[in-house]
């Protein structure tokens, strides 16, 4: 008995599945494993992956995608293979999945259905659960029209229809967007608030912290990393995905140095753009952080698509928050709201597990392509170690240090005699090169960083960097802070 021509459900869990993929010239993909990724995502969703078949063409079929003989041998391996399910390695129109579904009498599923079903098994929060289901119905809704093509239409006599002679499937068509519409909307304004105050917690953290944001492709080691680093609890496995929602932590760079660290979401080829919209927020510490590192696994041998999907996934992202920006600053020219420009974040790239390459040849590739890039290794602690086995942390915290505490810059700074808490601060950060005291005060000359200035000034102290004095952020409202010496003198 062939299996059920009407799909239940996308997933996957346990079937035996063939992947199906057609390259056209642009296609972007591993050429040394072209299924490598698809067959990895398949077996993170359950399925048991059998067998694999591909065509080169120069366009893709317009009903099908793939070519009709193709099809026809795809369908054949399915049956010799007993698969219940096939899944293609890019999106396909409902048009094109209902008649797959119909030449091979098998489920089928496309790339971002694929995905999507990995993310709502993998979303353990409540805003992950409501950023899935708020993508899945974006993918769902302009596709509801084919999912009712199999139901019968039933019109009047000579083929007019009148009131109350539409089939079934139109009535239901036309409540399931109803629904479906419905539900996004609750979905959406329940999530604006969740990022709403994410977003003034972000922005609250990166005022009164360095922030640090880990991004990078899947399964780059980005977890591993960040818990090496800091006190961890990220959850850190070696599949697909395994990171959903951003984790942040203290991360102590020296006796007087923090920073706050996220772990965030992995990045992979062709992300459902629907997907990428709906994550966004959460990878608000990403957007808005001081420094990101971007972690690279040099040692998979698409490192080099890898890194490049990372850069072009975070360019879109970057433009997206461009435009908030953009309009939040239009808006603010009419309530006088006073908004923080946002610039976007100094990137540094990790050539991370560079201890599973089998000799130094690929590192010097990317250090000469990359010469900033930073090599590095977080390996899982061994048995009986406390401690994990790392390479290259000290260069690495030596560099975020450096965008910690900014360009050296000679400074005046003078503090109460009877805050010796922060003149102990100031003289751990920075060389003193001299001391003058003056009734109640002390003025240090010092040579510091320019980022940790700002912290002085708002803790009190009056610093004077080549003649003009420092003023302090000004707190406007819950959008951000503006510069002082944008307001009337103090």
């Amino acid at each position: 008995m062939p299996p059920s021509k009407e799909r239940q459900s996308i997933e996957v869990r346990a079937e035996r599945t063939v992947l199906a993929a057609v390259r056209l010239p642009d296609s972007v993909y591993d050429r040394a494993d072209p299924f490598g990724e698809l067959r990895e995502l398949a077996k993170q969703a359950g399925a048991v992956v059998v067998g694999e078949l591909e065509q080169r063409r120069d366009r893709p079929e317009a009903g099908t995608y793939i070519g009709r003989g193709k099809l026809g041998e795809l369908k054949d391996l399915c049956v010799g293979l007993d698969a219940t399910s096939i899944i293609f390695d890019h999106e396909l129109s409902p048009k094109q999945i209902a008649a797959i579904e119909r030449e091979t009498e098998r489920k089928v599923l496309d790339r971002s259905e694929l995905i999507l079903d990995i993310f709502a098994g993998r979303a353990t929060t409540h805003e992950a659960r409501l950023q899935v289901e708020l993508a899945q119905l974006e993918y769902t809704y302009p596709r509801l029209r084919a999912m009712w093509d199999h139901l019968e239409r039933i019109v009047g006599s000579g083929g007019i229809g009148g009131v109350g002679t539409r089939g079934p499937g139109e009535q239901q068509l036309e409540i399931d967007r109803r629904l479906v519409q419905r539900r996004k909307t609750l979905l959406q304004r329940e999530l604006a608030d969740i990022q709403a105050r994410k977003r003034r917690a972000v922005r609250k953290r990166n005022r009164e912290h360095f922030t640090v944001g880990l991004v990078g492709y899947t399964n780059a080691g980005k977890s591993t990393l960040f818990n090496s680093l800091t006190a961890g609890g990220a959850y850190a496995d070696d599949r697909v995905f395994a990171t959903l929602m951003t984790r942040t932590r203290e991360w102590k760079l020296g006796p007087s140095a923090r920073a706050m660290l996220s772990d965030t979401v992995g990045f992979v080829r062709e992300l459902p753009h629907h997907l990428v919209a709906s994550f966004r927020a959460t990878l608000e510490e990403a957007t808005h952080a001081d420094l990101l590192l971007v972690v690279l696994d040099v040692s998979d041998p698409a490192a080099e698509l890898h890194h490049d999907t990372v850069m072009r996934t975070l360019d879109e992202i970057f433009d997206e928050v461009r435009d908030v920006e953009a309009r939040i600053e239009k808006r603010s020219r009419h309530t006088e709201e006073a908004v923080d420009r946002w610039e976007p974040p100094e990137i540094v790239l990790l050539l991370n597990k560079v201890d599973r390459l089998q000799n130094n040849e690929e590192l010097l590739v990317w250090k000469q392509r990359r010469p900033d890039a930073i090599a590095i290794s977080s390996l899982p602690t061994p048995e009986g170690n406390p401690e994990p086995i790392r390479a290259g942390h000290g260069p690495l915290i030596e560099r975020v240090l450096r965008s910690l505490e900014g360009e050296p810059v000679e400074a005046h700074i003078s503090i109460p005699l009877a805050d010796s808490r922060l003149v102990h601060r100031v003289e751990s950060a920075g060389e003193v090169r001299a001391r003058e005291y003056n009734g109640q005060l002390v003025t240090l000359d010092v040579l510091i960083g320019s980022r940790r200035l700002e912290g002085f000034v708002a803790a009190g102290a009056r610093v004077t960097v080549d003649g003009e004095e420092m003023l302090p952020a000004v707190r406007a409202d819950e959008q951000g802070w503006v510069p002082a010496d944008e307001h009337e003198p103090r």
